[in-house]
C-alpha cells in the first residue's frame, strides 16, 4: 500500500523532561574529562546540543504498542484469529518472501502493518526531537556502580554518566495510509508515555527517562480529494474512484479503495467516524485537511480509540 497516498496524519508534539534522561551515544570518548556514557549529540541551529533520535523514539513506541496488542491479542500464527504482533525471536518473515504487496500487507500482524518489517516498509515515521530552547537544556554528570547480586560486591564501576535534567524537545509523527484503529493504538501509546507507564533511554528501571507529552497540532489530510463547491458541502474523491463524504468525516485508508481492493489488503470497512472538525482545502487548492490544535488533539485520539475497541469486539 505504498503505491498510493490516500490519507496522511501528522502529529506535532513536545516531549518535556520529567526525570533525568540519557540516550547513550554508543561511543567512548578518548577525552578523560568526559563521562563514561555520554548523551547523543548533534549540531542544531549552529550549536552542539543533545537531542532525542527518532530511531530511539520509534523503538520505544513500537515496543509499547506491541505490549498492548499482545495483552489483548495473539502472537501465534497457528490459529484462525488475527495476528496482532509478531514474535521477533521466532518469526523470520520467510513466508512473505515471494508474496505480492497485497498478501505481504494482509498477512502481516497489526503492529507490523504500521511499523514495518523486512518485507514491508513502515507506514509510521517520527522525526528526531530537537530542543525548543537550547538555553533551557541542563546537563549534569552522575556516578554509579553495578552490584553483584550474589556477593553484594561491586561488579562494574564506579562509572559516571551524563543526563539531561530539564528541557523540552519537539518532534513530529507521520502516518500514511492508516486505518483508524492504528491511529487509536498510537494515541494509547502516547497516553501511556505521558502517564509514565514506560520511559525512554538508559536506566529506565532506576527512575530515568520519564517525559510528559504535550500536543501542539494534529492534522489529517486526504491528498486526492477536493471540497464540493455547492451549498451542500462534501468531500469529493477525484481519480479512478468517485466517492463523497461529509466534510466532518475522519476516514481510514480502506474508505478510499474499492471494496475488493480494500479486502485484498485487509483494511477494515467501514472505517469512518464523525468529528467536530470541518475539512478545508489544503494549500494550493487541492486536497482536504482536518486540523486539531493543541489539547483538542486528544479528541482525535478518543474517536480513533473507539474504532480500536470495535476491532477488538468490545
Amino acid at each position: 500500500m505504498h503505491r498510493k497516498l490516500v490519507n496522511y496524519c501528522m502529529i506535532d508534539l513536545t516531549l518535556k523532561i520529567e526525570t533525568p534522561l540519557l540516550i547513550k551515544s554508543g561511543k567512548t570518548s578518548a577525552d578523560p574529562t568526559k563521562p563514561d556514557m555520554e548523551f547523543v549529540e548533534t549540531y542544531y541551529q549552529g550549536r552542539r546540543t543533545v537531542y532525542l533520535p527518532g530511531s530511539s523514539l520509534k523503538g520505544a513506541i513500537r515496543a509499547h504498542a506491541e505490549r498492548i496488542v499482545r495483552t489483548v491479542g495473539r502472537d501465534n500464527r497457528n490459529d484462525n484469529h488475527q495476528l496482532w504482533a509478531s514474535n521477533p525471536t521466532r518469526d523470520k518473515f520467510d513466508y512473505l518472501k515471494n508474496k505480492d504487496g497485497f498478501d505481504a500487507y494482509k498477512l502481516s500482524s497489526f503492529t507490523d502493518r504500521l511499523f514495518g518489517h523486512p518485507y514491508l516498509a513502515s507506514h509510521f515515521r517520527i522525526e528526531d526531537a530537537y530542543p525548543i530552547d537550547l538555553g533551557s537544556i541542563t546537563l549534569e554528570e552522575r556516578s554509579g556502580v553495578a552490584i553483584d547480586r550474589v556477593s553484594g560486591a561491586v561488579a562494574v564501576g564506579p562509572f559516571n554518566y551524563q543526563v539531561c535534567t530539564s528541557g523540552e524537545f519537539r518532534t513530529r509523527i507521520h502516518l500514511k495510509n492508516f486505518y483508524l484503529a492504528q491511529l487509536g493504538l498510537l494515541g494509547l501509546v502516547l497516553r501511556d508515555l505521558d502517564e509514565g507507564w514506560f520511559a525512554l533511554g538508559f536506566a529506565k528501571s532506576r527512575g530515568l527517562g520519564m517525559v510528559s507529552v504535550h500536543y501542539n497540532k494534529a492534522t489529517v489530510q486526504y491528498p486526492a480529494c477536493v471540497l464540493d463547491e455547492s451549498e451542500e458541502k462534501k468531500i469529493l474523491m477525484k481519480g479512478k474512484y468517485q466517492k463523497e463524504w461529509d466534510t466532518t468525516m475522519l476516514l481510514g485508508a480502506g474508505e478510499f479503495l474499492e471494496q475488493e481492493e480494500a479486502s485484498r489488503y485487509g483494511f477494515p470497512l467501514p472505517d469512518r467516524t464523525e468529528t467536530p472538525v470541518t475539512g478545508r482545502l489544503m494549500e494550493l487548492g487541492f486536497g482536504v485537511e482536518l486540523s486539531w490544535e493543541q489539547d483538542t488533539a486528544t479528541d482525535l485520539f478518543m474517536r480513533c480509540v473507539k474504532c480500536w475497541r470495535q476491532m477488538l469486539g468490545t
